[in-house]
């Protein structure tokens, strides 16, 4: 059984005080996936396609006038949809935990890192104050920070913005949880402190055979980090395979235009213009039909005014009329080469 199963998961955001069914932006729209023990889940689309409001969700820390709905949301059989807020607070940090984009607002600053991280600890196990000092110690070592003792007497503004990522991910640790949640953890790093956050991510995951979900912009990192994809567009995923299986055969032609959106060493030459996809996202403040990327789609047809259907096979999800006939050149409209 997978230890995460999602199914219809909906994020929905009213607009006004008396908004009415025209009037609700529907930022997450039925999403259905699942993540396997020991695997790492890697969500990819581009800003403002509802990736993280997806990971706020499964955390249930979605804005106050956010409405979250789901035909099913289980951790490990765990009823997620059902648990008071007491329960959920008893659930993250210990069996689900998070690492946020931004280091700096995601640690308090008039506390120590000791402090901090300790306190993930005595809220979910019965241990000593010393004892969780200890623990702390540990799990800054094992996230490659030197002198953990002084590291813990120090404050968040006394770290530089690598140094503070560790301890998001130490703590994250702290519990040893089931399951991660990523949200773009190497965004606000440089490029070096990113591939040293990238590898040590993977490395911690492989060690303690930890469940991630992995959201981030990036396909060039997806494609070194992941065991399975999942594309967003407009609060859907629009496609979803093995890894491997995506980057050879993509059959959204979403996907295959973010990919020929990306240089490719070895394939893309010197000077050689880049793919891009021409128009803007559609709305999504009220109801939507048919497929949300038709009208920036090279290979639309009428069909795709009308209900998608997602067509699998062989573990390849994609929510397209043309997926089942086959891999297409990677083509977006003419106008976007021009």
């Amino acid at each position: 059984m997978a230890l995460l199963h999602v199914e219809n998961l909906r994020v929905d955001i009213p607009m006004g005080n008396n908004p009415t069914a025209d009037d609700m932006l529907h930022a997450v729209r039925g999403l259905d996936f699942q993540v396997e023990r020991g695997e790492m889940l890697c969500i990819v689309g581009e800003s403002g396609c509802g990736k993280s409001l997806t990971s706020l969700a499964l955390m249930d820390l979605l804005p106050r006038k956010a409405k979250r709905t789901a035909s099913r949301l289980t951790l490990d059989g765990i009823d997620m949809l059902g648990q008071s807020e007491r329960s959920m607070c008893d659930l993250r940090g210990n069996r689900l935990a998070m690492i946020f984009q931004e280091p700096m607002t995601a640690l308090n600053p008039a506390y120590s890192i000791g402090d901090q991280l300790s306190e993930v600890l005595t809220r979910h196990r019965k241990v000593s104050r010393k004892d969780a000092l200890a623990r702390a110690a540990q799990m800054l070592e094992k996230v490659g920070i030197s002198n953990a003792g002084e590291r813990l007497r120090q404050y968040p503004h006394q770290l530089s913005g690598g140094l503070r990522q560790r301890v998001i991910i130490a703590m994250a640790l702290m519990c040893e949880p089931d399951l991660i949640i990523a949200d773009e953890p190497t965004t606000a790093l440089d490029v070096t402190i990113q591939a040293q956050i990238l590898r040590l991510i993977r490395d911690i995951q492989k060690e303690l055979g930890l469940a991630v979900i992995f959201i981030t912009h990036d396909l060039g990192l997806v494609a070194r980090i992941a065991d399975r994809v999942a594309v967003m567009y407009a609060g859907e995923i629009v496609e979803s395979a093995p890894a491997r299986q995506l980057f050879e055969n993509p059959r959204h032609p979403y996907t295959r235009g973010l990919l020929a959106s990306i240089p490719i060493p070895g394939r893309t030459k010197p000077g050689e213009a880049l793919g891009s996809i021409p128009g803007l996202v559609p709305s999504l403040v009220g109801e939507q039909h048919g497929c949300a990327f038709r009208n920036r789609c090279a290979h639309t047809v009428q069909g795709c005014a009308r209900e998608v259907p997602e067509v699998h096979q062989d573990g390849h999800m994609a929510r397209c009329l043309l997926a089942a006939s086959g891999p297409k050149p990677l083509l977006v409209k003419e106008s976007a080469r021009s």
